[in-house]
């Protein structure tokens, strides 16, 4: 072979190998001058005998006089691991150490012995270990001695052979990266003189890239192994023979408008020439291998994970209602409950940031995914690991060792916290939010960041149409139905204002715990009442009651008149007359009369059932039914239970028991029903067993009529009895009607129920119902259903008369914030 210091000359390795020591000749004996140049076989022994004398004059190799042994060490068991990779990086040249590949377990893997002098001194020379080459995996080789065998995974024969062609038995530089989860491998890259070898068997389809091996390496020599990897992905080479590109459902590349942002990771884009006007416009974009902290669940109890709302945060400032570019990378199956949907990732770039993804990431607000290597990746993956190592490196965000602190914010949707802070957000004027949630077109969920707390806010003055229910609603059976354009509205609305910074005014709060006021969108030359733009699109109309009463805006009421003009949005279909019946109840016309009366029974502040004195069927029905009870005891007696039916029920006045008619209008989960008895109003439940027993014929409704009339103070609403309002007027109602012999104006039936005007003295003093209103505690219905009433009664003058009186009564009670009142206006979707 050629001589290394002279490649013009040739030497015998084995000669050489006995010059230096390192083995000696099989044959001794004989001298230099016993050769015979003509006898090849003798040349060769002599010239092996004049090497060994060499080595034994000189002392060299095996014949010094302390031969050198070699201790080997293994690493896990006489060394740490990671104890060479720090040694090799502070005591070694350039970083990197001289080693041998002794044996090629696979493309990837190898055994390799330290020779590097400079680590003798830390007692590292000749330590052995496995070396995973960084930033490639090859196929396994199989393993014949196992029972059974394992075969050899494919191409797992010619990437060794690739390998031990070029590294077996070398002595090389070895870069040290770090090590595996056991602790006993170490990660590292082979220099050879003639170029990377891992680019080398990523070129030839050997390998994939091996992500968490990527990791540990420099950012700046990861390019080349990608570049290496999408060369042999293009020729179909090796583990990449039967690769294809991703198929993707859609264009890999568009231009859109970011709607809003679902999570710290996901965002719904509206891309450019199309039309918003409805959900399936939008495309859901996840960004491509990014793994944000995620938000938890309050029903099921999980909390939020550390950092997943300011990451949500930090995307909704750069994105919501900008224009982005979207390079779609790959699509995945999603997991949606019992259902999948296909989601696909990409790099969205804005005109500042070029990667959003990035930008999280080295804010610490994010980690990059870890794929599996055959995973299709971000194309600018090696770009997010860069920023994950530099945030990582610096303790940002989800990389603090420190305890994160979860921000606590206020929840003001809650009724009653609503109403004790709303002074506050009336008093603050103007006020910056952000749009959280939009219900429809004119309501909507606002963070307040001054207050640190969440409001449901709607706009005054105006109302959207009901939109399409939700699906979660539509499943519970609550749903409301939609109105014709209440999708166009709150399509306007997300388009608009969902995550948007905006300003309000608050200008009261309803009984619901709804802030009500203005809200402005934009900056500067910009800024516009979001109201009026509604308006005068054709997607909100103004409320009639505040037309009437002359608290709209004439700015409002322009707008209107022009979109009606116009026939925009609403305006553009027929519309329903509010000051028409809208559909025809049961109504009996009856002469106005006016009745003394007295109450029997009181279910709210404008519900009872009532009495005439002097009525001749009271003093018949009442004595017959003591002779019934007299007659029959107090035990019950088997009957028909049939909702409808009139029976005898057993009830306990305080004093004693005694049998009165009674219908039965529910049978209840536990065997009892609930019956109310007719000639009184009040209701019971009781055991058919015990407490109910058959009527006699004679005392049947149809031989003597109930005698409690059931009726309901005419044009007057008041809250139900479970709420604060309802119990007042309720009481006041009973204090001023109770035990009380009245003055009745009965108008006629409606729904079974008598429309009454009720008077504690004479007819030409207030009614009752007026002292309700003016009091807060009950309001008058709405304007269409006042003429309602009027009109099906015969235009009575006391009708026309109480319906004016009730709205002065009103319009006092609302100005002196009184009862209802006291947090200002109520709101449209309150009244109902």
């Amino acid at each position: 072979m050629p001589d290394p210091s002279d490649k013009t000359k040739k030497w015998n390795l084995s000669v050489e190998s006995v010059r230096r020591g390192f083995c000696i000749p099989k044959v001794l004996g004989g001298g230099a001058g016993d050769t015979d140049a003509a006898d090849d076989s003798a040349g060769y022994e002599s010239a092996l005998q004049v090497a060994y004398n060499e080595a034994v004059s000189n002392k060299a190799g095996v014949h010094s006089n302390k031969p050198l042994v070699r201790k080997l060490m293994n690493a896990g068991d006489e060394f740490e691991a990671m104890t060479l990779v720090e040694k090799s990086k502070r005591i070694c040249t350039v970083g990197t150490v001289k080693c041998v590949i002794e044996y090629v377990f696979d493309g990837s893997r190898f055994r390799c012995l330290v020779t590097d002098p400079e680590l003798e001194s830390q007692g590292l020379i000749y330590g052995s270990f496995t070396l995973i080459l960084a930033g490639v995996s090859c196929p396994r080789v199989g393993n014949p001695r196992l029972n059974p065998p394992t075969p050899s995974e494919p191409f797992a024969e010619a990437a060794r052979d690739f390998v031990e062609l070029r590294l077996l038995q070398r002595e090389l530089e070895v870069t040290l990266h770090g090590c595996d989860k056991s602790g006993v491998c170490l990660v590292g890259t082979v220099h050879h003189p003639r170029g990377n070898i891992t680019a080398e068997i990523l070129k030839n389809g050997l390998g994939r890239i091996s992500d968490w091996t990527v990791r540990m390496m420099s950012p700046g020599d990861v390019p080349p192994l990608r570049i290496a990897e999408n060369a042999a992905k293009r020729a179909n080479l090796g583990v990449f023979e039967s690769y294809q590109p991703p198929v993707l459902t859609g264009a890999s590349e568009f231009m859109g408008t970011v709607i809003e942002v679902t999570s710290g990771d996901t965002l719904m884009i509206l891309p450019n020439g199309e039309t918003y006007d409805s959900e399936s416009k939008l495309k859901k974009i996840s960004l491509a291998s990014l793994r944000a902290p995620r938000a938890g669940n309050e029903r099921s109890g999980k909390p939020d994970e550390p950092y997943s709302a300011e990451c949500k945060e930090r995307l909704r400032a750069m994105t919501v209602g900008k224009s982005v570019k979207v390079n779609v990378n790959y699509e995945r199956e999603i997991p949606m409950g019992n259902q999948t949907e296909k989601r696909q990732f990409g790099t969205i770039s804005t005109k500042q940031k070029a990667d959003i993804g990035e930008v999280l990431i080295s804010e610490g607000l994010a980690t990059t995914q870890r794929h599996r290597d055959d995973d299709e990746k971000s194309a600018r993956y090696d770009e997010l690991v860069a920023a994950e190592s530099v945030a990582a490196a610096a303790k940002k965000g989800v990389h603090s060792s420190s305890e994160y602190k979860k921000k606590t914010i206020n929840d003001l949707t809650d009724p009653k916290k609503a109403k004790t802070y709303a002074g506050t957000l009336q008093r603050a004027g103007n006020t910056k939010a952000i749009v959280d949630y939009v219900f429809n077109g004119s309501r909507f969920k606002l963070f307040i960041p001054s207050e640190n707390c969440y409001v449901a806010f709607a706009l005054s003055n105006i109302r959207c149409p009901q939109p399409s229910p939700s699906a979660g609603s539509a499943s519970r059976g609550n749903a409301k139905a939609a109105e014709p354009f209440g999708d166009a509205s709150k399509c306007h609305s997300r388009l608009n204002v969902l995550q948007r910074q905006v300003e309000v005014v608050c200008t009261g709060v309803t009984q619901g715990g709804v802030m009500t006021g203005d809200l402005y969108v934009g900056q500067g030359a910009q800024r516009r009442d979001y109201c009026i733009e509604l308006v005068a699109s054709g997607l909100a109309t103004v409320d009639q009651r505040k037309i009437d009463y002359g608290e709209a805006p004439k700015v409002l009421i322009d707008s209107q008149t022009a979109a009606q003009e116009n026939k925009l949005g609403i305006w553009s279909v027929t519309q329903v007359k509010k000051d028409e019946p809208v559909a025809a109840k049961v109504f009996d016309k009856a002469d106005t009369k006016v009745a003394e009366i007295q109450i029997s029974e009181i279910r709210s502040g404008n519900h009872f059932f009532f009495r005439v004195n002097g009525d001749e069927s009271a003093k018949v029905i009442d004595d017959s039914m003591k002779i019934f009870t007299d007659t029959n005891g107090t035990s019950g007696a088997p009957c028909e239970v049939k909702v409808g039916k009139v029976v005898a029920a057993l009830f306990n006045d305080g004093a004693s028991k005694s049998w009165y008619r009674a219908k039965i209008i529910e049978k209840t989960d536990k065997g009892k029903v609930r019956v109310l008895f007719i000639d009184h109003g009040n209701e019971a439940v009781v055991s058919p067993v015990s407490h109910l027993r058959p009527l006699d014929m004679s005392l049947g409704t149809d031989q003597i009529p109930a005698v409690a009339k059931e009726a309901k103070l005419v044009f007057s609403k008041v809250r139900p009895i479970e709420e604060e309002d309802g119990i007042d007027a309720a009481r006041m109602f009973q204090g001023m009607a109770w035990g009380k012999d009245l003055k009745a104006r009965l108008h006629g039936e409606a729904e079974g129920q008598v429309l009454v005007t009720l008077y504690e003295n004479d007819t030409d003093s207030p009614s009752i119902n007026e002292v309700l209103v003016s009091e807060g505690l009950a309001r008058i219905g709405k304007r269409y259903e006042v003429y309602d009433v009027v009109n099906r009664m015969g235009n009575s003058d006391s009708l026309g008369k109480l319906a004016k009186d009730l709205e002065t009564a009103q319009n006092s009670a609302r100005k002196s914030r009184k009862g209802m009142w006291v947090y200002g206006e109520i709101p449209e979707e309150d009244e109902d």
